[in-house]
């Protein structure tokens, strides 16, 4: 006989194949997930909580990359100073960060904390 046995074989159970081919789907988007999506809300969040974080005489830095003083603080509009008397109107979603303030666990904050200013070469020329 010229025909191998193996055509004569059943084929295997169709339902074991169809969680096999979705494993590897489930699993990119577990790494997506994870690696992209997570993070970007947690950023998010951050960014929410800095907003309604500003407060009238905060140094900011919008997204356009002006840094200027909050002069005064409305719903969603903050007047901001960008020089000696000229104030611009900004759309609060627009602060890109707060400048004055250290973020904890930074070299500000702890130098700042500390008193000392300067790190290691401060300290080594300190007259």
């Amino acid at each position: 006989m010229l025909i191998s046995p193996a055509y004569a074989q059943a084929a295997a159970p169709g339902g074991s194949d169809f969680f096999v081919s979705l494993l590897p789907l489930v699993l990119i988007f577990a790494v997506f997930y994870f690696l992209l999506i997570r993070p970007q809300q947690r950023k998010m969040k951050d960014h929410r909580a800095l907003i309604e974080g500003v407060k009238r005489g905060d140094q900011v830095l919008t997204s356009g990359g002006i840094f200027g003083k909050v002069t005064k603080v409305e719903d969603h509009v903050l007047t901001v100073e960008i020089a000696k008397e000229v104030q611009v109107s900004v759309q609060r979603s627009s602060i890109a960060d707060i400048v004055n303030k250290p973020k904890p666990g930074t070299a500000e904050a702890t130098a700042a904390n500390n008193n000392t200013g300067g790190g290691f070469l401060g300290k080594l020329f300190k007259k």
